[in-house]
């Protein structure tokens, strides 16, 4: 079993210091110490002397400096073992999902300390879009990717505007768990989860009953808001119930001596461009090093450093079961891949003891 959830830490002096010097250079005040921490890419990303890895990662990521949420372009593998609706091809030989199935929960009876990272595609079931997928909000509106860029949205009160109506119409807040997420909730009370790294900010994992010390938010939570200027953090009830008032970009109501802060405020997730935790990377890379599986859910497998869990994980020698309904960037790297209905995948993989 792989007991309990390993506890957070302040980081190493040096990494603080790093922080001070870098959060110095940035205009949005001193919130960035609760919101965007810095971290050296060199060590936690991953993807770093994967030759595979490093070639999807291209120039996005080399010479930065810090760790933030990029898009580097998606390199399609051919001949990657994968499913296709029911089944699949592998050179000459055709293998249905069954037996797929049957491989990845194999790899899992086997398994002790395993490591999850889910992407938007496992909440799609739940009535949330995905992003790059067919019917993806990016896919069908590529302009509402800038609505998740940093620099764009600190620097437009329209796109400001814009963004605060995309939440106040989000489908996040009527979304409840779905068989999906159950499963992992399965795999936890079997004993065997050690930590569920997600890319998404629904807080459905936390809603499905996911203990919250094993669950790492890599991209923050959407459920609250946090003020770029003072670190103010409160519910997002609060903004949404002044949005439906009739303010279209509120600001921060936090006081200080008896003044209203007026900062931006901005939901309390990263966005493009804006820098991750470095507690919850360190946290991210620690596990991933440790883990005896990594199950990657629902997820292109193209945002890092998120994605680079699952080449450091490889590279170590763990087995890697990939389950997302389309082509990821590291089918190769898997033991497993199963391609499909999500929902239904992780269900049969982890299906419930009688």
């Amino acid at each position: 079993m792989p007991g309990p959830p390993p506890q957070r830490t302040g980081g190493s002096p040096a990494a603080r210091r790093r922080e001070r010097s870098l959060r110095s250079t940035f205009p949005v005040g001193p919130s960035w110490r609760s919101s965007t921490k810095q971290t050296s890419l060199g060590r936690l990303n991953g993807a770093r002397n994967d030759p595979a890895a490093e070639a999807i990662l291209g120039s996005a990521l080399a010479g930065a400096s810090r760790s933030t949420v990029t898009r580097p372009e998606i390199t399609r593998v051919d001949g990657t073992r994968h499913v296709d609706g029911l089944s699949k091809r592998q050179g000459a030989m055709l293998i249905d999902v069954d037996s797929e199935i049957s491989q990845a929960r194999e790899l899992l009876c086997h398994a002790s300390h395993v490591v999850v990272l889910t992407g938007a595609g496992i909440s799609t079931n739940s009535g949330i879009p995905d992003f790059r997928g067919p019917e993806g909000l990016w896919t069908k509106d590529p302009n509402a990717e800038m609505l998740s860029t940093f620099d764009a949205y600190v620097n437009s009160e329209e796109v400001r505007r814009r963004a605060w109506l995309s939440r106040l119409d989000s489908p996040t807040w009527t979304a409840t768990p779905n068989a999906g997420h159950l499963a992992l909730v399965e795999l936890e009370r079997r004993g065997v989860l050690d930590t569920l790294i997600t890319q998404n900010i629904d807080g459905l994992h936390h809603a499905a009953g996911n203990d919250p010390a094993r669950i790492i938010e890599i991209h923050g939570n959407v459920r609250d808001t946090v003020c770029l200027r003072c670190g103010d953090r409160r519910s997002m009830d609060e903004a949404l119930g002044r949005l439906r008032s009739g303010e279209s970009d509120p600001s921060c109501l936090s006081t200080t001596v008896g003044e209203a802060c007026g900062g931006i405020l901005k939901s309390a997730t990263i966005s493009f461009g804006q820098s991750l935790i470095a507690e919850d990377l360190e946290r991210a890379d620690a596990a991933a090093h440790r883990c005896d599986l990594m199950l990657a859910i629902g997820s292109t497998l193209s945002v890092f450093p998120a994605a680079g869990v699952v080449p450091t994980a490889s590279r170590s020698g763990t087995p890697v079961i990939i389950i997302n309904g389309e082509p990821t960037a590291m089918d190769h790297l898997a033991s497993a891949v199963v391609r499909g209905d999500i929902s239904e995948a992780l269900r049969a993989l982890i299906a419930p003891a009688p």
